[in-house]
């Protein structure tokens, strides 16, 4: 069978894609699009983009879905457009207008303000958001009509630069801790500047170590065979990186696959990623006594 409705046989695909999403499509479109490409059984991806953002999404294949909290859990870094002087019902530039008002802002005005969200601060999830209440996502609830009382939640931004301002839109470049909502600093910021603002666009530059400038728009994928596509994928053990190696036995490893507990390793605490010989085997854990214990494991065979 062939054409559009011919089903698409699938195959095991591990490895990590750094997709550049582009403006207009939501990040689950965008994975299922890199899905077909690859023809892959099972796929993620870490850290969702609104349809208005661009840039970094790294796309999980088989194995490497096990990890993906590690990029959820990590610094994100943006580039973000705040245009001063008009506050929508979502904070972006798809919102409904709900203010409009007159822009008296000068460079050093907005240096001097922004240098005040640098560090912890407080954030209200705005309500346009996938942040559940009751079961609920609660843009359902704000698309009803319906207010709900959000607690303020302590994120960081680790860095902020202005990149450019011409008086109505600022550039931002920001460094900031995961949960860290971008639309809401550029609102929370037209405030303290006294003019209102919304995000006009916004770009993912980083996550963790990852950088955009390493990944593929959906336009490169496609001119590439598979095999060129499958040498793009990124190896899982990329995304554990951070964590200290730990080298096993033919006999430690086996055991350890099997959940037994390893006292016969060098004493360690924490997380470690675990390999035998070059074949990464997962993360392992050791206890306060040094007894290593299976974390997260990758499968074994086809």
């Amino acid at each position: 069978m062939t054409g559009p409705s011919a089903k698409i046989a699938r195959r095991r695909v591990d490895g990590m894609l750094l997709l550049d999403k582009p403006r207009g499509m939501s990040s689950n479109m965008a994975l299922q699009k890199a899905r077909r490409l690859y023809a892959a059984e099972r796929a993620g991806h870490s850290g969702t983009l609104d349809p208005l953002a661009t840039g970094l999404l790294p796309v999980l294949f088989g194995e490497a879905t096990k990890f993906g909290g590690e990029l959820l859990d990590s610094d994100k870094r943006y580039l973000a457009e705040v245009a001063l002087g008009v506050s929508t019902a979502t904070g972006d530039a798809e919102g409904e207008v709900l203010a409009t008002r007159p822009v008296d802002v000068n460079p050093a005005q907005l240096e001097a303000t922004v240098q005040r969200f640098i560090g912890p601060i407080r954030q209200v999830p705005p309500m346009y958001s996938a942040l559940k209440h009751a079961g609920r996502p609660l843009y359902d609830y704000a698309r009803a009509g319906q207010h709900i009382e959000r607690a303020a939640r302590e994120v960081t931004i680790h860095a902020l630069r202005i990149e450019a301002f011409d008086g109505r839109c600022a550039v931002l470049n920001v460094r900031c801790s995961k949960g860290t909502y971008i639309r809401t600093l550029g609102e929370d910021l037209g405030e303290a500047l006294g003019c209102g603002a919304h995000l006009a666009g916004l770009r993912r530059t980083g996550a963790g170590p990852f950088d955009v400038a390493d990944a593929l728009t959906l336009e490169n994928l496609e001119q590439l065979t598979a095999e060129e596509r499958d040498a793009k994928l990124l190896p899982v053990d990329l995304l554990v990186r951070h964590l200290p190696r730990l080298d096993l036995s033919v006999d430690q490893a086996r055991r350890l696959n099997m959940g037994q507990a390893l006292a016969d390793v060098e004493p360690i605490t924490g997380r470690v990623r675990v390999y035998l010989g070059e074949y990464f085997l997962g993360v392992g854990e050791g206890d306060e006594t040094g007894v290593l214990r299976a974390k997260r494991l990758l499968r074994t065979g086809a």
